[in-house]
């Protein structure tokens, strides 16, 4: 019998980010029952305009496309023979996957869909961000967002989310019925070995003197609640502090009152600041050298950090937010606390300082990529049925 074949369309490790990732991680684990070819993007806007365009086509990902995924790498922005491109490899397959995170991918998309509805191939559309926080400030892009948006998902025959409450905030805000949306966990990003601790500190030139480090890690941005670990972290006593690092590590995108909060710290010497892009390569060193991962988001559909932090099985503190709640709720090493509120993310910090013995906890099963499978199965052959003919 002839495997079903399915597109997924997302971006490409040249404007490399989660979505990124993810694109390569369901493209690899899908490939064992369909066949896959995945569509990227190979200049998705103009560089310029990317926060991290001095690394744009950047060899920063070790993470591959397995070999029975086809890979295009083949859609500009600027470029609508390139879009046209892509519908041709597109129309011969039996359903297409549309990565949706941002609407600087709007006008591609919609041309792309366009013309695979006059083919008749069923799309899904699977949200990773409800509204881009940058996008929904500026009052030009938020329109444009909204129109094409709207456009776009007129044409898709179905939605996929990580969690029930992006189902719910999707179907309010888009106004798409609950009843075609449908809900598939976010899988773990667990590619990252783990190497001994006192190596990775030694390569990220910890002092020894620091036996417990507090780790942030990934963009930095005004909602991921970086100023409010700064002040939690200052608050902790003098004797929690004597031999505790805060490591804030990541690339920071429209923030600069973050790091002027870093920077003015009473205690900047004891915070270790990489503002910069981490590549995969030393990733490994950040989440072995750790002995807490703290997400202070102030509001989140899902973390790719969070699922980088479950694979290595480290304590997590996470707030309670959004999508973040359902996935991290599984995973036994989450202790969850209130946005925005210092005392309560102090008092973490503390109790797990004050932790003798680290703890190693189990990755969720239904987390893992192999419990994954099964979920998008039933999305791609409920689609596929009920294809139009």
């Amino acid at each position: 019998m002839k495997k079903t074949t399915v597109s997924i369309i997302g971006p490409s490790t040249r404007f490399l980010s989660g979505i990124s990732y993810y694109t390569t991680r369901l493209s690899n684990a899908l490939a064992s029952k369909y066949t896959i070819q995945a569509l990227l993007f190979r200049h998705m806007l103009p560089t310029f305009l990317f926060p991290g365009a001095n690394r744009v086509g950047g060899s920063l990902s070790t993470l591959t496309y397995d070999e029975h995924v086809t890979v295009h790498e083949i859609i500009d922005w600027y470029n609508p023979l390139t879009w046209y491109r892509v519908y041709t490899h597109a129309a011969r397959g039996d359903i297409c996957i549309f990565e949706w995170w941002t609407s600087s991918v709007s006008h591609m998309y919609l041309c792309i869909a366009l013309l695979l509805r006059l083919r008749k191939i069923p799309i899904i559309m699977e949200f990773h961000e409800v509204v881009d926080p940058l996008e929904d400030a500026i009052l030009p892009l938020r329109v444009y967002s909204r129109l094409m948006g709207r456009m776009i998902r007129g044409l898709c025959m179905g939605y996929v989310v990580h969690s029930v409450h992006d189902q719910a905030l999707i179907a309010e805000k888009y106004r798409i019925e609950e009843s075609k949306i449908q809900i598939v966990p976010h899988g773990l990003y667990d590619q990252y070995p783990s190497i001994d601790k006192n190596t990775a500190r030694h390569k990220l030139d910890i002092p020894s003197k620091y036996s417990k480090i507090i780790l942030f890690f990934g963009l930095i941005r005004p909602y991921k609640g970086v100023s409010q670990l700064v002040e939690a972290f200052e608050a902790l006593s003098a004797e929690e502090k004597e031999h505790t690092l805060l490591l804030i590590a990541g690339e920071p995108w429209e923030d600069p009152d973050t790091i002027a909060r870093i920077e003015a710290s009473k205690e900047r010497e004891k915070i270790k600041f990489v503002a910069s892009y981490i590549c995969d390569e030393e990733i490994p060193n950040y989440f072995s050298a750790a002995d807490v991962l703290v997400l202070p988001y102030t509001r989140a559909s899902q973390s790719g950090v969070a699922h980088i932090g479950m694979a290595y099985g480290m304590p997590i503190i996470a707030t309670k937010v959004g999508g973040l709640v359902e996935s991290l709720q599984k995973y036994d090493g989450t202790y969850f606390i209130p946005p925005l509120d210092r005392n309560a993310l102090t008092a973490s910090l503390s109790q797990t300082i004050e932790d003798i013995e680290p703890k190693t906890y189990e990755i969720p099963l239904s987390l893992r990529w192999d419990g994954i499978v099964p979920h998008w199965n039933n999305v791609i052959e409920y689609h596929n049925d009920g294809r139009e003919v």
